[in-house]
């Protein structure tokens, strides 16, 4: 073995995730086998951003810093053999921006410790990352509880714009067929833009989920139900990065004929106050709706009589029924598989009695946990409905959804990405 035996960074109490304005403490810890000579030993705590006009690829274009501290932990001299302490401490600034690994970027905050040797010396190094959640409180967004509704022949709406890891998405959509055809089926995708500010943006747009009904007859008016379990997703906006900036939609769309409807929402950590967190058993109709009911095609002597009158005269809509949903397993059975999700809420609608850390998602599948033995990296879910199995790219580059502010107006600039 070699004179240094061990040389390592621990953080008290084995925590691993940390809020902004906190102080971050921990030890360098040093075994050696013989004494050794040094010039400093020196601990670094650093928060930077990094983005690559290449996927997966770590030579930065754009590069942008946002803490950079340093402690001497001793001067000149030597260490003896044996184990050696040095503790340390940090405090966080408040305006560091949450963690985040994408394909075309990263923020990542670490702590480095240096031996520095004499001259032809070999330094000796190493490092240990923990991870920053900023939590984006959704009641702090103006006019979070006002729905945005999109309109053509096809219409669609949400219950709120903004959810928490865990908790339902509901969607209603209402479809009213004035031609003389039958449309092809609804589709609702919760899609996930991630910006990357090289030396052009880079939009990555990605289907985190996907839920398809049934198409609409001829001359019909039809209504859609249907939800979707928010996954493990990395916060909207990032707040504090201005190279990266994420966004979520509700997209509900038509092939044939052509429409769609594109709802911004947001994904926090804190959820709006109203809004219950566990979900309906259950996809499908909320309860208290009228049950499933298959369209069907109006008789061809209905028809003609609507067209001798100069127009259909629609019935009451029918409740069209879903095809097929990319969240396949039972809602609540896949909370308890979201690390730190929210506890389901009694049947009274009242908070749960025991509310846990909101999860930290660096990335979309990959959950923090607060407190870890060794590095304490992240934790990929492992339940199909979490990161389902269609999750893809649309490929780049890519027009991406409508950003925030055009899509909502008067959205707070903070949260939007420059154009």
């Amino acid at each position: 073995m070699g004179r240094v035996q061990l040389f390592e960074i621990s953080l008290s109490h084995g925590r691993v995730v940390y809020s902004p304005g906190e102080p971050l403490a921990g030890t360098v810890r040093v075994r050696l086998g013989a004494p050794l000579p040094f010039r400093a030993i020196r601990v670094t705590c650093i928060g930077s951003c990094g983005v690559s006009n290449k996927a997966n690829d770590t030579a930065w274009v754009v590069e942008e810093g946002y803490f950079n501290s340093s402690l001497s932990l001793a001067d000149k001299g030597s260490l003896p053999a044996g184990e050696h302490s040095f503790p340390f401490q940090f405090l966080l600034p408040a305006t560091a921006p949450t963690s985040f690994e994408g394909p075309f970027g990263k923020i990542v905050h670490q702590v480095r410790a240096a031996i520095h040797t004499p001259r032809f010396s070999k330094d000796h190094k190493c490092s240990l990352v923990f991870y920053i959640l900023s939590p984006l409180n959704l009641n702090s967004i103006p006019d979070i509880e006002l729905v945005k509704t999109g309109s053509v022949v096809l219409t669609a709406s949400t219950d709120l714009r903004g959810y928490v890891v865990g908790q339902a998405l509901q969607l209603h959509a209402d479809v009213e067929n004035q031609s003389g055809k039958d449309t092809s089926p609804v589709v609702a995708s919760l899609l996930q833009k991630v910006s990357y500010k090289a030396k052009r943006w880079i939009h990555d747009v990605r289907t985190i989920a996907e839920v398809e009904g049934a198409g609409v007859k001829a001359w019909r008016r039809a209504q859609w139900h249907e939800q979707i379990l928010v996954p493990a997703l990395p916060q909207s906006a990032l707040p504090g990065c201005s190279l990266i900036h994420i966004d979520y939609y509700l997209q509900v769309s038509l092939k044939a004929p052509e429409a769609t409807v594109t709802l911004p929402v947001f994904i926090g950590n804190i959820a709006v106050n109203h809004a219950p967190v566990s979900p309906r058993p259950g996809l499908g109709l909320p309860p208290g709706a009228p049950p499933l009911v298959v369209p069907s095609a109006p008789p061809q002597e209905e028809a003609e009589a609507e067209a001798a009158a100069g127009g259909p005269h629609f019935l009451d809509p029918v409740f069209l029924s879903t095809k097929s949903h990319s969240q396949r397993q039972p809602l609540l059975a896949t909370l308890s598989s979201v690390p730190g999700a929210p506890e389901p809420c009694p049947q009274d609608g009242s908070p749960a009695s025991h509310p846990l850390h909101p999860p930290l998602c660096i990335s979309t599948g990959a959950t923090v946990p607060y407190f870890a033995e060794g590095s304490g990296g992240p934790v990929p879910t492992t339940s199909t409905l979490i990161l389902p199995p269609e999750y893809s790219s649309w490929g780049y580059p890519y027009e991406a959804p409508p950003s925030y502010e055009q899509s909502c107006g008067g959205v707070e600039p903070s949260l939007t990405p420059e154009s």
